[in-house]
């Protein structure tokens, strides 16, 4: 898929159905066997209602259209999801750059144990696996791995 017109900026309120509409498509393909802790309509309304209008809150656009967010909070990578059309495009990496900058010191992320591609994704990006839980601290009860990066840290 070529790739015109894409923008990455901070996202508006306007964005908050089309930012939870990509965390969901997303979610659904990369974590179909992983419980999800939230229905559908909470997922919109903590986007609408939480995160893009108290978070630092980033969107990629192509053509106008939202296809990739990213939320950053003190030096957490909390949310970065691609709709999966847009996925191997470059675009994650897009946003994974921005937060780097945006957190020179560095960053730490939790992601699913399950999860290999984020995983192999987050490790290309020099982030290194730091911790590893049953999933007893997140609402989905997943196993996760927490990982962190930090500049200066060797990256492929």
């Amino acid at each position: 898929m070529e790739i015109n017109n894409s923008v990455v900026r901070r996202a508006v309120a306007s964005d908050a159905a089309a930012v939870a509409d990509v965390w969901l498509r997303s979610f659904a393909a990369a974590l179909p066997g992983v419980r999800r802790a939230h229905t559908d309509d909470q997922v919109r309304a903590w986007f609408r209602e939480v995160v893009v209008p108290g978070q630092e809150t980033w969107v990629a656009t192509v053509d106008g259209s939202v296809v990739g967010m990213m939320v950053l909070d003190g030096e957490d990578l909390e949310q970065l999801y691609l709709d999966p059309a847009w996925q191997g495009q470059g675009i994650g990496g897009r946003l994974v750059h921005l937060a780097k900058q945006r957190r020179p010191a560095g960053l730490a992320l939790w992601t699913f144990q399950v999860n290999e591609s984020a995983r192999r994704f987050y490790e290309r990006h020099g982030f290194i696996a730091d911790e590893a839980t049953d999933g007893h601290r997140n609402e989905e009860r997943e196993p996760d791995v927490r990982y962190v990066w930090r500049s200066g840290e060797q990256e492929l």
